[in-house]
């Protein structure tokens, strides 16, 4: 964050002090400058101090996201392996907020399932895409991997897939082919992107006839049918030797949902007759919320209602993976006569994967490409496109701003957002609302539904409160430990397991890295820490190392120095007048005097000191004077680069292979 700087109290004595320049006799035919130097007032230990407390800023905002660097690797020697007869659950992701990267493991004996392996996509430093968990400790039980066991197919559960797989290979294992299908794209997607061919075994179990699977002697697993906000959800059923875990994965308690497929509460409320389960493990995305989500279907009306009155195109922006949203869409567009298109190569590549398992019915000639949308009559078609939870660069964002392909909006249209923004982007879903204010456009949005003369427009994919209780009250766990959220949100997890009947002492709230185990009389064992962390990736598929990261973070906010020095070896005099570079610091045409004093102050510090310290002191002393004329003079402390390239002999001589380079780091 950019802080803001201190000005000097008398703006008369600032102008003297960097006024301080004349002009002198010329030396060998050209004109120069001579700078009087004047005393400055800034103690260089301030300066110092300022340019600390930036790093520490750009440390603090890195460390936010508990970055994790290769050099953390020797705490995996502390870990234990795991105690005979009893199981070990390890958390390496899921547990720090809502949409983080959810990932766990599950060990007994020689065996190990991971469950889920997505990304987080709210990481917001410079040039990073999103962060994947840290493996490292997967490392020390590599040989035990068995298999995957994928929940369902939303990115913070699947994205991470293919840098996982190829170092630890293992079968995959869906709920349904709609899940595979969406597994298979994040492959294509990496292989494209990192130009690998990674090719996984993608084993399908029929949730609906409730198939189990023996892994191995230790681990038996069974996928039953959940309701959320992407086709096809399951609720993951473990069996161990000491007892059943079951893993909620994303839910609602969904009666009515519109492809009529229902939570299997049946086997839900068996799984909790059967008096097995040790482990519960929820969904908390939703904890804070008290009573039921509204079911899906009541949103259809709304659609028909606003595509009946609306005389202009319509666009309708939803996150990409909502195919009954998508399906209300159609539906409503249908009965209007209205065509279709789909914006966006995400929600495109989603759809036709619906389409493909059968969750998606999309009647014969009711598509259109969107390249075709200006040659269709404006009451005669809507587009479905991304950006209704405020993300940058979607479509909807860059239709609000003019920048969009194909789209230019005008007032006569109707812009439906079927969505709520997700945590951290307000600010940006709010100024969307503004753009496409200015343009005039007729807009609906669920959080001002009832302003903007419509019915609802939104339910969340998660439960509330009374869904959490019941889920509790169905499968009967002796243990209950809430995933999928914060600390906060998981403590208002805890809650309902409280209200179910729970004690207090069997509500369990591990952290990222936790390692909690069991043995056949269920106590709880603290196992130790496991290393965890995220892993930052850039838009390339290449990981950003946390340092980097903090460099740029650096950099964006303070600004960038490069010193450019050719010194005579002997003498220490300046063969060449130094050279400055700026990026993101001052525009050095409107900053002449700054420059031609900082030239001077660089050529009798060399005169000084270069004969009488080592080359690395120089260096040092070098970043350090110029941090402190930079800081008297502009009260900022840019990264600073000093390149200092000695030649040898007179002058004459050749330059040393090597130049002499610092970081500034």
């Amino acid at each position: 964050m950019v802080k803001p700087r201190m000005q000097p109290k008398n703006p008369e004595e600032k102008r003297e002090k960097v006024n301080k320049y004349q002009n002198n006799s010329k030396q060998n035919g050209q004109p120069q400058q001579r700078v009087q130097i004047s005393q400055m007032t800034t103690n260089r230990g301030e300066a110092m101090r300022a340019g600390r407390r930036n790093f520490e800023t750009a440390d603090k905002a890195v460390d936010r996201w508990n970055v994790f660097e290769k050099h953390h690797e020797h705490a995996v020697s502390s870990v234990l392996p795991v105690a005979n007869n009893r199981l070990r659950v390890t958390f390496l992701g899921g547990l720090e907020g809502i949409g983080e990267k959810n990932m766990m493991v599950l060990e007994y004996g020689d065996d190990a399932i991971i469950v889920d392996a997505g990304f987080d996509l709210s990481v917001d430093l410079p040039g990073v895409n999103y962060a994947i968990p840290a493996t490292t400790y997967l490392e020390t039980i590599k040989h035990k991997i068995r298999a995957y066991a994928i929940t369902h197919g939303h990115m913070d559960h699947i994205a991470a897939l293919p840098y996982v797989y190829e170092q630890y290979p293992a079968p995959i294992f869906c709920a349904s082919h709609f899940c595979s299908e969406m597994v298979e794209k994040q492959f294509m997607s990496i292989n494209e992107e990192r130009g690998t061919d990674l090719q996984p075994e993608r084993i399908v179990l029929n949730m609906d006839d409730h198939e189990r699977y023996v892994l191995t002697p230790n681990f038996t697993i069974e996928f039953l049918r959940i309701t959320h906000s992407i086709p096809d959800c399951s609720t993951l059923v473990i069996d161990t030797p000491i007892g059943r875990v079951v893993n909620t994965g994303d839910f609602r308690l969904d009666p009515e949902p519109l492809d009529h497929h229902p939570s299997d509460v049946t086997r839900l409320k068996q799984i909790g007759e059967e008096n097995k389960t040790l482990l519960l493990m929820t969904d908390s995305t939703n904890a804070r919320y008290a009573g039921r989500t509204p079911t899906e279907h009541t949103l259809q009306q709304s659609f028909h209602d606003i595509f009946a009155q609306a005389r202009g195109r319509i666009f309708v922006a939803i996150f990409s993976t909502n195919m009954n949203r998508v399906q209300m869409i159609i539906n409503s567009a249908v009965a209007a006569g209205r065509k279709v298109a789909f914006d966006g190569r995400g929600m495109m590549q989603v759809s036709e994967i619906a389409v493909r398992t059968g969750n998606l019915k999309i009647p014969k000639g009711s598509v259109v490409a969107m390249r075709e949308v200006p040659n269709v009559k404006d009451d005669q078609v809507v587009v479905v496109c991304t950006g209704g939870q405020g993300e940058p660069n979607a479509a909807l964002q860059r239709m609000s701003i003019g920048e969009h392909k194909h789209i230019k909006l005008k007032a006569e249209d109707t812009v439906v957002v079927s969505s709520s923004p997700i945590p951290g982007n307000e600010v940006r879903y709010q100024q969307i609302g503004n753009d496409l204010a200015e343009i005039g456009v007729h807009l609906y949005r669920q959080v001002t539904h009832d302003l903007d003369g419509c019915g609802p427009l939104h339910v969340s994919g998660h439960a509330n409160q009374d869904e959490l209780k019941e889920m509790v009250e169905m499968v009967k766990p002796k243990y209950l430990l809430p995933i999928h959220g914060g600390m906060l949100d998981r403590k208002y997890g805890g809650m309902a397991g409280i209200d179910a009947g729970l004690s207090k002492d069997n509500i369990l709230l591990p952290k990222n890295g936790s390692m909690v185990e069991f043995d056949s009389n269920g106590a709880v064992y603290d196992a130790g820490e496991a290393p965890a962390g995220a892993v930052l990736v850039d838009q390339t598929g290449a990981v950003v190392p946390g340092l980097v990261a903090k460099d740029r973070l650096l950099m964006s906010e303070e600004g960038m120095v490069v010193v450019m020095l050719t010194i005579d070896k002997k003498s220490g005099r300046l063969l060449t007048s130094p050279d400055i570079i700026t990026r993101g610091f001052i525009y050095i045409r409107d900053n002449a005097e700054l420059m031609d004093g900082l030239r001077a102050e660089l050529k009798r510090a060399a005169s000084q000191r270069f004969t009488r310290v080592d080359l690395d002191r120089f260096k040092q002393e070098l970043k350090d004077h110029i941090s402190h004329y930079l800081y008297e003079h502009t009260r900022r402390s840019p990264v600073l680069i000093p390149v200092v390239n000695v030649i040898g002999g007179n002058g004459q001589g050749t330059v040393r292979p090597k130049p002499q380079f610092d970081s500034g780091r």
